[in-house]
């Protein structure tokens, strides 16, 4: 999959920022934020990336970043909590078989854009499109104007046929990214990883913490997101599992407040991995998140903490996917 970044018109490599020649091929393609890649995302790409096998077109998405919501809404420092990072987005389209990734830098300028102007000069002029595939709930372009209506009368005018694909239902109710949200901060896990085709994925890189786990016979990696605006779980302990040098290992992950041991308030992400012994500081890792264990309290003694986290190493042992 090659990625490609558009800032302004200019097209760059990503991440590096130095302009790339882009040749002018005929395309199939889809448009969207696509946070969390959910299953109805998942069924749009798909049925792009079949419409450009059948037609033998270029399969390419294009995506957001920073998410618009982050841009256009001042409200607070983070008025949409995101279900995936760029990078994470990343990961999981590689793993689709797309051709390209375009990254739209989106700013204040970008957003003013209108849809039509959007639609001649980036999909038609820029990415030569033949084809697009979009979900049926779909808007784009200055304050989400462009609608599939708006795509099917430009397409007649510039050569480029539209698909619109339906809602997906995951247990009788459709899935969206608002419910998925809802499920993460209820810690329902295993609900929100049927609806969004994988497991919810935290990362950030390896910090020195205080090092008490360590001291209690449970040492664990402080995580730093590396996403601030990423929506955590409910506080709590929860099974993970994380990839160290090809090799997957199991962890137990505590996000919260650590109420036993500590009085500041401060929410951290910190996990420990079942027989793992090793120097990961400084280290971006990728926590897979598989089930929720029990709400975070405050324990007695350190005693009464150690045999609890005991109980919870021996559910992680234990836990069959």
């Amino acid at each position: 999959m090659r990625i490609l970044a558009l800032h302004g018109s200019t097209v760059c490599d990503y991440p590096g920022g130095k302009p790339e020649p882009f040749p002018h091929i005929p395309s199939a393609l889809t448009v969207g934020s696509y946070d969390g890649l959910h299953v109805g995302h998942r069924k749009i790409i798909r049925a792009m990336i079949d419409r450009a096998r059948e037609k033998g077109l270029r399969s390419i998405v294009v995506t957001f970043e920073p998410h618009p919501r982050l841009v256009l809404d001042k409200s607070s420092a983070c008025p949409v909590r995101l279900l995936t990072t760029l990078d994470e987005k990343i990961g999981h389209l590689e793993q689709m078989g797309i051709d390209m990734l375009l990254v739209v830098r989106f700013d204040r300028e970008f957003a003013e854009r209108s849809s039509e102007s959007f639609i001649r000069e980036v999909l038609v002029e820029l990415l030569g499109a033949r084809q697009v595939v979009i979900g049926y709930d779909h808007g784009f372009g200055h304050d989400r104007s462009g609608s599939g209506v708006t795509l099917q009368s430009l397409g007649a005018e510039c050569g480029f046929a539209v698909d619109v694909v339906g809602e997906v239902l995951v247990g009788d109710e459709p899935v969206s990214s608002t419910r998925i949200r809802t499920l993460i901060l209820e810690g329902r896990v295993r609900e929100a990883n049927e609806c969004l085709g994988a497991q919810y994925i935290v990362s950030g890189t390896v910090v020195e913490g205080r090092k008490l786990g360590r001291q209690i016979g449970f040492p664990t990696v402080n995580l730093l997101l590396s996403e601030p605006c990423k929506l955590l779980p409910a506080r709590g302990v929860y099974i993970v599992r994380t990839s160290i040098d090809g090799r997957e290992w199991r962890a137990m992950m505590n996000i919260g407040t650590r109420p036993t041991v500590s009085n500041d308030q401060v929410v951290t992400v910190e996990a420990h991995i079942l027989g793992y012994s090793g120097d990961l500081y400084g280290k971006q890792m990728s926590f897979s998140l598989l089930e929720f264990v029990r709400e975070e309290r405050r324990f007695a003694s350190i005693g009464e903490l150690q045999a609890q986290l005991e109980a919870d190493k021996k559910r992680v042992e234990l836990y069959r996917e």
